[in-house]
């Protein structure tokens, strides 16, 4: 993910664009999002760039109680926030990571990575891809949302590095496949 500043500044923008999100989540609720991906009880989900946690509680519902919500983030101040919300809400099987790449999760552990709104600000794609293609299960999926990019772009991000192939085009996501490597 892009490094920024964290001062007092950023932690202002940084408030004022959660508070965005909130609205944008009572107009468009995340939960709506998430209904193009099958994703059961117990899961193991990663939500990477989860910013203030807009499907923290939606997928927590999802997952139910046996299930684990990774949810990572570049900016303390979104894994604080996460952190926050899991409290409020008495969520045992949230997890944060505070990271710009690396998860520290087991190899193929994940079912599913949301990678939503996000896509369009990494840098270091290919590195992240990566590692998601890493820590996703052997049909583990990849669910992409990002409102700044086309879908030819975002199908050809994904798919360039040869770690995913497209699965599904729905309406809110583009979800794609691990492609597994033989040995």
């Amino acid at each position: 993910m892009t490094r920024q500043k964290h001062g007092a500044s950023s932690g202002f923008r940084y408030k004022f664009m959660a508070l965005g999100f909130k609205f944008r989540d009572i107009l468009h609720p995340r939960k709506d999002v998430l209904t193009e991906i099958d994703v059961k009880s117990g899961s193991q989900v990663l939500d990477y760039g989860c910013g203030p946690g807009g499907y923290v509680l939606p997928m927590t519902k999802l997952i139910g109680k046996s299930g684990t919500l990774y949810a990572l983030d570049i900016n303390p101040m979104a894994i604080e926030m996460v952190k926050s919300l899991a409290a409020r809400h008495k969520l045992s099987n949230v997890r944060t990571i505070l990271s710009g790449c690396d998860t520290g999760l087991k190899p193929a552990s994940i079912d599913v990575v949301l990678l939503y709104d996000i896509l369009h600000h990494l840098k270091n794609d290919l590195q992240i891809l990566k590692e998601l293609h890493r820590v996703l299960k052997p049909q583990g999926i990849l669910s992409v949302n990002d409102h700044h990019m086309e879908e030819n772009q975002i199908i050809n991000q994904i798919t360039k590095g040869g770690l995913f192939n497209l699965k599904l085009k729905g309406k809110k996501t583009t979800n794609f496949i691990k492609v597994n490597k033989k040995k």
